[in-house]
């Protein structure tokens, strides 16, 4: 285990050009990152090619038992990565936040190591006998995004290192050090070059995606980039994994209990200060019950503290960029000025330091309204009033994304059968936004395509290959 400070100092860069990154709660700075160019991309995966075979030849057991390893590895830095997390990303040391992200780290690698995949008989009838197996792509590109960084990292390489594959990995430029300082700890129990961080802008990226030498993409971030990356792998073919933006919708049907599911609520969707792909970002509530909603709601978010994510008080930081920030405060400004009603929140302080915009709910907001038809990705929640279930079916599922959703409702039988209505990858009940290694994860529509985690996320990482006699 090193301290903050070594572990700062092991992922110094050494020459080349850098990049400052600050803190977004503060402006401070954080530590320098290096500026990699396409040549280093070009070397890096030249050394996870040559890394591979040797890695693949293991098999699963030696390369699960590498997999544990590093979960150890990370379970040892985990404080210290907590640490350098929160600064550079925001996000609070406590609460469903930075310790949060580490021991997710931990427990994806772990997950990735255990879960079986035993070749499939598919036909063995006495005359023909076939069995189905994935084998190794090769060497995998895996490109993730600012709001998540470590956790998401992980999601890509832990299955992809498993199935055999060695990984090159291009951080978000607004959080490099993050998972610089991951990989640095990972690869204490890796082979060399089997897995390389290559911290670099946009032509990094469109490199990674159109390399002949990468077989596959893995990618979290908006649609429009995900888009750009179909267009940029098409040359060579590549699978793709990709998880892209959404615009959660829940139901919360007029049995549901105000008070009861309050709290679940408002982590669904103000989990990360609301910067999450999955998280609850349109809440339709029925009008029986829309006012008291509004009002427990209400109560658990004002008791929620925000600051600076180092304060051990704290479990809401600030928006991790201006970008966002900027975002945000228009949509919120735009649904005030269209005579929405703000429960909450919706006036920033113009004298803080840092990207910190309040928590926000607006009620009584129109469902073409952008603060409802744009993914907010942010602290404000808008909540639309409904009478029917068919009515608030038809608005959940007007948006051309379809990432995650909720029903909220104690009838379990009757959320069931609206979740089976609702166009999303994942519909959860009386919760938002649980996401577990052992299933899978996905999107529809324009939120991606592919699967993570689970039986069905190692086998996204192998190609498929049947043995016919």
């Amino acid at each position: 285990m090193e301290t903050y400070d070594a572990l700062l100092a092991s992922i110094a860069p050494g020459r080349g050009p850098t990049r400052t990154i600050h803190d977004p709660a503060t402006g401070a700075a954080v530590g320098e990152a290096p500026e990699h160019t396409v040549e280093q991309l070009d070397a890096a995966v030249a050394a996870a090619r040559a890394a591979q075979p040797a890695w693949a030849a293991l098999g699963h057991d030696a390369r699960s038992a590498a997999l544990l390893k590093a979960a150890d590895a990370v379970e040892r830095s985990a404080e210290e990565l907590a640490r350098l997390l929160s600064r550079e990303q925001g996000k609070p040391l406590n609460g469903p936040n930075a310790r949060f992200e580490v021991g997710a780290c931990a427990a994806w690698l772990r997950t990735a190591a255990g879960t079986p995949l035993p070749a499939e008989t598919l036909l063995d009838d006495g005359e023909t006998r076939a069995e189905l197996q994935y084998r190794p792509i090769g060497v995998v590109g895996a490109i993730g995004p600012w709001n998540w960084p470590m956790m998401i990292t992980v999601w890509q390489i832990a299955p992809a290192l498993r199935m055999g594959n060695a990984v090159v990995v291009k951080p978000s430029e607004y959080t490099p050090l993050s998972v610089l300082a991951l990989v640095k700890v990972i690869n204490e129990e890796l082979p060399e070059g089997l897995v390389t961080v290559v911290s670099g802008g946009r032509e990094v990226g469109a490199r990674l995606a159109g390399h002949p030498d990468i077989g596959k993409i893995m990618f979290t971030g908006s649609t429009a980039t995900g888009k750009a990356i179909i267009r940029s792998s098409a040359d060579t073919v590549k699978r793709l994994t990709l998880e892209l933006g959404g615009n959660d919708a829940g139901i919360v049907l007029p049995d549901a209990d105000p008070k009861a599911i309050a709290q679940d609520l408002f982590w669904g969707a103000f989990i990360n200060t609301g910067q999450t792909c999955a998280a609850l970002k349109r809440l339709y509530v029925h009008e029986d019950i829309y006012d008291a909603v509004c009002e427990e709601l209400t109560a658990v978010a004002k008791a929620m503290p925000m600051g600076n994510g180092l304060d051990e008080s704290n479990v809401l930081g600030p928006l991790q960029n201006k970008a966002q920030y900027t975002i945000v405060a228009g949509l919120v400004e735009d649904a005030r000025a269209s005579g929405a009603r703000i429960l909450l929140g919706g006036d920033p302080a113009a004298d803080q330091p840092g990207y910190f915009y309040p928590t926000t709910l607006v009620a009584d907001i129109d469902n073409n309204n952008p603060l409802v038809a744009e993914e907010q990705f942010g602290p404000a929640l808008p909540i639309i009033k409904y009478s029917t279930v068919d009515e608030a079916v038809a608005k959940a599922n007007a948006l051309d994304v379809g990432l995650g959703a909720s029903v909220w409702s104690p009838d379990l039988q009757a959320a069931r059968a609206v979740a089976a209505r609702i166009q999303a990858g994942t519909v959860w009940i009386n919760r938002h936004g649980a996401v577990d290694p052992r299933i899978p994860f996905g999107g529809a529509k324009q939120s991606g395509y592919g699967l993570e985690f689970g039986v069905e996320g190692l086998k996204a990482l192998g190609v498929p290959q049947v043995i016919n006699g």
